[in-house]
Formats: structure tokens, C-alpha cells, sequence
């Protein structure tokens, strides 16, 4: 079988990622680089707009030379980001009118407590805030020369050398103005706030002819086939092409998804419905809860001392019975679904003369499984399927505890695939299928190698009913701990 090569690249919270990979979906080549975070005010969170494209444009080079392969060898590229995150820019110059305001800003959350605390609608209100607040932007978007994107959509405007500002249906409909319902930009929310209209991108499929990268970029015009967000190129990595398949991503925060078919489903318990992709007459919706700590978490401990490496976190966690009482409530940015506090702290209760490192250790592991099954149990009330497995990915998922706590609390099989990078095998995937790399969905599930399969153990839901208990209790003493 003739070898081909496609390209992914994933723009993530905290790196920027690229990969070269065969059509056996083998990583041949790979590169990687920290997305550095500004914090020029409490509470604001952006990232410098021609840092990300120097480091995007350097793992996409980085990757290649990894490879060893010649640019003009690979068929096409498919592209992930981090969805919510917002620049806008001139029409006519290109220039950025600030830095990309990311899904963690808090600077629109006072008026986000005026309109239900929807994570959704957080990026309505962001945007609403730089067109009140950027003088140069308020110009521009009068005499029509301003252009709002995703950071899907500004990669895209870089990349084809500003040919085209487009972005997919999972990217749009994580912005809080497109309905998912209707597939169009909200009208009605357009008015309401005085966004103007002809400042958005137009919503394409999330695999379709995206042009070309420009040569100049890696000496090779590569196809761009595929867009998409991260939480949607990760289930489809994961293979979730079938109504009700669920999978959890553990990375710097947790999401759960599950798809649910060919129609949007109105939500009650939480969760939020968001399209997963279309790709020519089909059309797949999900719904999704979210906890914003999980990755974070490890990396603080491992800041903090906790342990030398996240990889010794299991080993620590096993060694002792149980975490002593003790309680860890992972809110550095809030609790969301399906308690949705966003003036929840995070913090220990519950600590003891006896309490030792092992116990800390194994509260905040517990604590990231805890609230996986809170988005679980809002799952239950919100989509009716039968539920068997849960497929997990991100770098948490690399950790043992974790994994087997899932299974036995949820009751489902946890599966956990040899990579963990399910995002950018995703945009992959949906890059290689139009291209023509794969031919079939079939023939990708037939690729998916799986490295372990955790099942859910007797009697161990039933020991931690008590533990659950305790820690429900404790999670409601941090709640409203800051001022709104």
C-alpha cells in the first residue's frame, strides 16, 4: 500500500502541536511548544497573537524535519483549536486590534451573571466588551472594516495569506451567537448586543476544500481539509461516530461528550448542545459538561511538591487505603456543570495530624474523578441511551487510579488508547477521510489501537458512598467563597 502523510495541527490552552502521521496513523514525526499566557489584569487571560503564529508556524516545520519527509509528500493538513478563544483584526491590514481574549477570561462575567452564567454566551459578552472598550476596533467595525475569528479562523486568514475567513459549524456553534438549531448566526443575539454581522466568518463544513497553505510556510502549498474544534476533533478521534458513544478528555480541563445523532437536543441539567461536525449531507450533534481543572491540578501539585513527576501520582494514590477523611474541592476557576458556582474555591478539608502526602495525593485524584461523575450523572438525566464504555484521552487519562476510579463509580468499561492525542487524530482523520488518505470510518476504527481497558470492580461504588457523601458536603462549604 502506497504510504501517504497528513498533518495535524492542534492548537491547544497551554501548547501548540503538530504531527505528521502515515496512513496507518503510526506518529512519524512530532513537535511541540508552550503557548505562553498574559494576565495583564485579575481575572483577564490572553495569548499575543504573533507569538501563537511563530510557534504555530514552527511545530508545523519542527514536525516535518522530525518526519523526514519531503512537504510536497504530504496530502493534506487538518486543523484543532481550543474553541472560545477570540481576536479580532483589520480587514484591510491585517492587524490584530488586541490579543486573543481566551475561554478562561473572566473580564465579561458580571454581565454573564445578567444572562443565565451560560459558558456559551461568556463569548457573546466577551466580544460585546472589546467592541465597548477597544476605541480602534469600535472604528473599525463602523465602517466595516473588522473581522472577528476563532483562533480556527485567524489560523486559517494566516495561513492562506488572508484568502479566506471561514470557520466550521463545531467552531461556530461554541460562540454562543450560532444556532445550532437553525445552522445560522443568531440574528436576534447580533441586535441585542450590536455585533455587526459583517465582522463574523462564514460557517463552513468541518471537512471541505480550505485552500492551501502558502509556500512560503513550509516550501510546500498543502491542502487544508479539515477544521474543527477541539472537543469535537476529539471524539471523532476516539471513534465516537455512533449516537450515544461517550468519551472523556482529561487535559488541562475535563469535557465530556457524548453524540447524539442527527438532531441538536435542548438541555435541562446542564449540559450544553454543540454540533460535531458536518461533513457533505451529514451532520453529527453532541452534548458536552465541562470542569475547568484537571491537568491544572497536577501540574499545581507537582509545583507545589506533591510529587516529582504526575507518573508517580497512581503509585501514591494506591499506596494508602483511602485519602483520611480528606477532602480536595478542584476549583481554581469555579465548579460548572452541573453546579455551575463560578465564585467556588478550591482548597483541602479535613485535614489531620495523620494526613500525609499520599492522602493529598489521592483526595485531588479522587476529586477529578468525582466531578467527572457529576457530568456523568447529568448525562444520565439529560441523554437516555444505554450506556456501556467510556473512552478517555488527554494526559490524565495516562493515570491508572484515575481510569480504574471511573470505571468503578460509573460502572462502564473505561478504554484508553496507546496515544492520548485523540484531538489531533481527529482533525486528522477528517483531513485524511476527504482527501481521500481513508476511505471509510470503518477503516479508521479498524486502525484505533487500544492499550488497556479498565473494568469496574464489585463493591467498590459502594464503599465510596460515603466518601461521595462527605465530599458533596465539603464542595458546598467552598461555594460562593469569592465576591461576584
Amino acid at each position: 500500500m502506497e504510504r501517504k502523510y497528513v498533518l495535524a495541527l492542534d492548537v491547544g490552552t497551554t501548547t501548540v502541536r503538530c504531527y505528521v502521521l502515515d496512513n496507518s496513523t503510526t506518529v512519524i514525526g512530532k513537535a511541540c511548544q508552550e503557548i505562553e499566557h498574559l494576565y495583564p489584569q485579575i481575572g483577564q487571560d490572553e495569548i499575543e497573537p504573533e507569538e501563537l503564529w511563530t510557534k504555530s508556524v514552527s511545530v508545523l516545520r519542527d514536525s516535518i524535519k522530525a518526519a523526514g519527509v519531503n512537504p510536497h509528500q504530504i496530502a493534506c493538513i487538518g486543523i484543532s483549536a481550543q474553541r472560545s478563544s477570540f481576536i479580532t483584526w483589520h480587514r484591510e491590514t491585517g492587524e490584530p486590534f488586541h490579543n486573543f481574549i481566551t475561554w478562561r477570561d473572566l473580564r465579561a462575567d458580571g454581565l454573564v451573571q445578567q444572562w443565565n452564567k451560560s459558558l456559551t454566551m461568556k463569548v457573546t459578552l466577551r466580544l460585546v466588551w472589546v467592541l465597548k472598550n477597544v476605541e480602534a476596533l469600535q472604528k473599525a467595525a463602523k465602517c466595516h472594516q473588522a473581522m472577528f475569528g476563532t483562533i480556527d479562523t485567524w489560523l486559517l486568514y494566516r495561513l492562506t495569506g488572508g484568502k479566506f475567513h471561514v470557520t466550521d459549524v463545531s467552531s461556530a456553534s461554541a460562540t454562543g451567537f450560532y444556532d445550532p438549531f437553525v445552522m445560522e448566526w443568531c440574528d436576534w443575539v447580533l441586535r441585542l448586543f450590536c455585533i455587526p454581522s459583517d465582522m463574523l466568518p462564514e460557517v463552513w463544513d468541518t471537512a471541505c476544500d480550505f485552500g492551501c497553505i502558502t509556500t512560503d510556510i513550509v516550501e510546500a502549498a498543502i491542502p487544508i481539509r479539515s477544521l474543527v474544534a477541539d472537543q469535537a476533533a476529539s471524539l471523532f478521534g476516539s471513534c465516537c461516530f455512533e449516537e450515544g458513544d461517550v468519551k472523556v478528555t482529561m487535559g488541562t480541563g475535563t469535557f465530556l461528550n457524548v453524540n447524539t445523532g442527527y438532531k441538536p437536543q435542548a438541555s435541562v441539567a446542564g449540559l450544553y448542545p454543540q454540533i460535531g461536525w458536518r461533513v457533505v449531507d451529514e451532520i453529527v450533534f453532541i452534548m458536552e459538561g465541562a470542569s475547568h481543572d484537571t491537568g491544572s491540578l497536577i501540574n499545581w501539585a507537582q509545583q507545589i511538591g506533591l510529587f516529582s513527576e504526575p507518573t508517580d501520582s497512581a503509585d501514591m494514590a494506591n499506596s494508602v487505603q483511602n485519602s483520611n477523611g480528606l477532602c480536595f474541592i478542584p476549583a481554581f476557576n469555579g465548579i460548572q456543570v452541573p453546579i455551575n458556582n463560578f465564585q467556588a474555591a478550591a482548597g483541602f478539608i479535613g485535614i489531620k495530624p495523620t494526613t500525609s502526602r499520599q492522602h493529598m495525593v489521592r483526595a485531588i485524584l479522587e476529586s477529578i474523578v468525582f466531578r467527572v461523575v457529576q457530568l456523568y450523572q447529568a448525562l444520565l438525566r439529560e441523554v437516555k441511551n444505554h450506556y456501556t464504555c467510556i473512552k478517555v484521552d488527554g494526559g490524565v487519562s495516562r493515570n491508572d487510579f484515575v481510569d480504574q476510579l471511573l470505571a468503578d463509580l460509573t460502572g462502564l468499561k473505561v478504554e484508553r488508547p496507546k496515544s492520548s492525542e485523540m484531538t489531533a487524530l481527529g482533525a486528522a482523520f477528517l483531513a485524511g477521510l476527504y482527501e481521500g488518505v481513508w476511505q471509510s470510518k470503518d477503516e479508521l476504527r479498524m486502525l484505533r489501537q487500544v492499550d488497556r481497558v479498565f473494568e469496574p470492580r464489585a463493591n467498590v461504588c459502594e464503599e465510596y458512598d460515603s466518601i461521595l457523601t462527605l465530599w458533596s458536603q465539603a464542595l458546598h462549604r467552598f461555594l460562593d467563597w469569592y465576591d461576584t
